[in-house]
């Protein structure tokens, strides 16, 4: 049985636009971004609008298609906000083929600079700059063969995340095809001052070579069994046995002597038991080596819990927030996408001054949607709980 077609967007659907008006300066830029396409002056979807629109359709449960959006464009609240006409269903899907994702991605890197810093406990202050890497695969459509992955019957993006832990909000983000190699894309966007928390997948002695010269630092999971020479074994205090804490070494290389030494300096091992056993029967424990020497060893267990924060990040980006559901189709129009996700998540931090949340996130939604006050909205927001303060 066909389904029902939608019906169009109403007005009275999409309210509360003065949220926007944060962003609304920094979208000003991408207006001549593909302009010196418009020869003849009738363009009627500008790179500002057709980001606008998406940030509508983040914020706006009504409107879950491309084409909803287009319908959306005839409003006079849409057109006033974002300064344009009714927009053609046909711009829009060539807007993802022409306008490029690099002016996004600026704003983006823009809105992450206004996020306040964290405040954190004294103890803690050592982790401000963690920096969880990971990626996340986009299901794609069958006729997007530019994102082919593992084979013919499978295609999927990937986004490449840089989520500081601290002000949980994320930093670098890049797009691939699905089957692009995630080291070889970390490699590519180091930034400096950062202590990068990994995956064992990303344990590639080259890789971590790269960081120390980007002069960052990391921490990553080593698999149980890897090489390393021991130069010194170090006491556990009982903070980090508390923190699960059974060995902490110094090694002066990484390997076995037969190998070249592909970092060059002295690391340190910790291992940290998680109160688990493997199907031996075994105690199951994380190996974990950083180049941070000084650091408390119950600092390191801590910091290798917090990289789950960046899968709980893509969770709320593709479950809450919506971004598993791709409208373009370019790789291009994928990546606009998902930086404009990111905007939208870190609009949320910016108005509530606090990392984004389910409920908060419906909250505005429903004011979106005409469903809460404009008395409701900021009382939701006076109720939101405070943040932490320094408990040294």
């Amino acid at each position: 049985m066909a389904m029902k077609p939608r019906p169009p967007v109403q007005a009275g659907q999409l309210q509360g636009f003065k949220y926007f008006a944060l962003v609304g300066p920094l979208l000003e830029r991408l207006r001549p971004v593909g302009s010196d396409r418009d020869r003849a002056g009738n363009r009627d979807c500008f790179f500002d609008q057709y980001a606008g629109l998406f940030l509508l359709y983040f914020f706006s449960p009504v409107l879950t298609s491309l084409r909803g959006l287009q319908e959306a464009t005839a409003l006079d609240k849409v057109q006033k906000l974002l300064g344009c006409r009714r927009v053609a269903l046909g711009s829009l899907s060539e807007a993802s083929r022409v306008f490029a994702p690099e002016p996004v991605r600026e704003i983006l890197a823009a809105l992450a600079q206004q996020v306040a810093p964290a405040q954190l406990p004294t103890a803690w202050e050592a982790l401000r700059d963690l920096t969880a890497v990971d990626g996340s695969l986009l299901p794609a459509l069958p006729r997007m063969v530019w994102a082919l992955w593992q084979d013919a019957s499978h295609h999927a993006a990937k986004l490449h995340l840089h989520f500081e832990v601290a002000r949980a909000l994320p930093v670098q983000a890049t797009v691939t095809t699905g089957n692009a190699g995630e080291v070889t894309v970390l490699r590519n966007h180091l930034q400096p001052g950062r202590l990068y928390v990994l995956d064992r997948g990303s344990a590639a002695y080259g890789l971590l070579r790269a960081i120390l010269q980007a002069r960052s630092s990391f921490l990553v999971r080593l698999q149980e069994n890897a090489a390393a020479t021991v130069a010194e074994e170090r006491p556990l205090p009982p903070a980090a046995r508390a923190a699960g804490v059974v060995r902490d070494v110094v090694v002066s290389r990484l390997g076995t002597p037969h190998h070249p030494d592909a970092i060059g300096q002295a690391l340190r091992i910790v291992v940290v038991a998680t109160g688990k056993t493997n199907p031996e029967g075994t105690p199951n424990v994380l190996v974990l080596v950083t180049d941070r020497l000084e650091r408390a060893a119950a600092l390191v267990a801590l910091a290798s819990r917090w990289r789950w924060s960046v899968e709980l990040f893509f969770r709320w980006l593709k479950c809450i927030l919506g971004c598993r559901h791709l409208l373009g189709e370019s790789l291009a129009g994928v990546t606009i996408q998902v930086y404009v996700a990111l905007i939208a998540s870190l609009l949320v931090t910016l108005w509530t001054g606090r990392k984004p949340t389910k409920r908060t996130f419906e909250m505005f939604c429903w004011y979106f949607m005409g469903w809460a006050s404009e008395q409701e909205m900021p009382r939701h927001l006076e109720q939101l709980p405070k943040q932490p303060e320094d408990s040294s």
